[in-house]
């Protein structure tokens, strides 16, 4: 059962006006569900529902069984190769965080809690043109902006 734009069960999906440029920051704070498996922050071309066309300028997944964090971009339809690398996984079951993504001239860097967690390189020149913010998963959202 899918439900749309309801905070309750961590799902989020808000429009990034005029779309991303460098030195913007997106910040997604939250607190980790107890049993959590994962969460995903995805921005994108389009506001979307899983598979539909549109690109992916960045899609983050947080993974608590392997303690990673994935990082992807779909270009005309297609997936690029994951990116996994991490100094640390900073989310703990039953906590709060805060996730900042910052913008920049040629990656995404990723913050969580003040702590540069990781970056990933544009794939996707029009930057411009991701305009939607999609997150969910296993976490209740305190704030997005």
């Amino acid at each position: 059962m899918e439900e749309k734009d309801n905070k309750e069960n961590g799902e989020y999906i808000g429009e990034i006006k005029g779309g991303l440029r460098p030195s913007m920051k997106l910040v997604v704070m939250g607190i980790v569900d107890k049993k959590a498996k994962s969460i995903e922050v995805t921005l994108s071309t389009k506001p979307q529902e899983e598979e539909t066309e549109g690109d992916v300028g960045l899609q983050l997944k947080v993974n608590f069984r392997d303690k990673a964090v994935q990082r992807n971009a779909r270009l005309d339809g297609k997936w690029g190769s994951s990116e996994n690398t991490l100094s640390f996984f900073p989310f703990a079951p039953g906590e709060s965080f805060k996730m900042e993504i910052v913008c920049e001239h040629q990656q995404f860097r990723i913050l969580v809690d003040g702590q540069p967690l990781c970056g990933f390189t544009h794939r996707l020149s029009q930057l411009a043109s991701l305009t939607a913010l999609r997150v969910f998963g296993d976490l209740q959202l305190t704030k997005v902006a």
